[in-house]
């Protein structure tokens, strides 16, 4: 049998790396155990800043932070005033894409599989339209009505951003909807990943006659920039100008039901699972 690894924050009982002392806390890769040996520190970050809750490490201020902010502001290149659509927008990385987006002036819109997850994103995360893809059969017809009622008042012609968490049919519909020189961020593909055969995507040829650009990423290229992530994110939290939704359970027995409901989305907001509290 094999540790589960995942994303997680720890205390350091013990060290023989120059950079880590006893009682330092950390986030990075870690078991999901009460006490891990971590023999590989490459993707390990002393937590220097506690003024903030410590689950935050994993979420907003740790790998799903680091991934929206890559995806948004790098691959992006977002601009005042452009319209961004976001899938899974009431997951880890999905809510922060959208609260980026507002700060820097764009219209937002979201898609979720509840009605609860589309009440967050309107009322407590601040996008300007969502809708829940569950209800929708024509997912194309869905995009166009949920753009329309955020953009008839400024521009009827589309996403200029989609950033991409699901795939499949959700791609092929805002494939349909972007507008010329849209950029598309690929950070996921939710929808494919438990399938025997992969879905295929038809309107691809919108790529070209758009002029769209589409761009996977993988986020530990862009942890060299962490200090900088930091500097535009920490301010934001300590100001309320953007909010974190986390999902936690509590006890290491309870992290397979935590997984399971994950990819069912039953969650909301980040999935978290507590082995300890100080």
């Amino acid at each position: 049998m094999q540790v589960i690894i995942g994303q997680g924050v720890a205390k350091v009982l013990d060290s023989g790396h120059p950079n880590f002392k006893k009682g330092d806390l950390v986030w990075g890769m870690t078991g999901w155990e009460e006490y891990s040996l971590i023999t590989t520190t490459d993707y390990l970050f002393k937590i220097e800043h506690t003024d903030v809750p410590l689950s935050y490490y994993t979420g907003i201020l740790g790998m799903p932070g680091m991934t929206a902010y890559a995806g948004f502001y790098e691959i992006c290149t977002p601009k005042k005033g452009e319209y961004v659509f976001v899938s899974a927008a009431s997951g880890a990385v999905g809510q922060l894409v959208g609260q980026f987006a507002k700060l820097m002036g764009c219209h937002v819109v979201g898609s979720a599989g509840s009605k609860e997850k589309v009440d967050l994103l309107k009322n407590k995360l601040g996008f300007d339209e969502a809708f829940n893809y569950k209800e929708e059969h024509d997912l194309d017809a869905a995009l166009k009505r949920s753009v329309i009622l955020l953009i008839a008042r400024y521009c009827p012609e589309g996403i200029d951003i989609y950033f991409e968490n699901v795939g499949g049919k959700m791609l092929d519909a805002v494939l349909l909807n972007m507008r010329n020189h849209g950029r598309i961020a690929v950070c996921g593909m939710m929808s494919q990943y438990n399938l025997d055969k992969p879905e295929g995507v038809k309107n691809l040829t919108r790529l070209i006659y758009n002029k769209v650009r589409m761009e996977g990423f993988r986020v530990f290229e862009y942890y060299p920039q962490y200090s900088q992530f930091l500097n535009i994110v920490l301010p934001s939290i300590r100001e309320g100008k953007i909010t974190y939704v986390e999902d936690i359970a509590e006890g290491l027995e309870s992290g397979p039901a935590a997984l399971v409901g994950l990819y069912s989305g039953l969650n909301i907001g980040k999935q978290l699972v507590v082995v300890a509290r100080e």
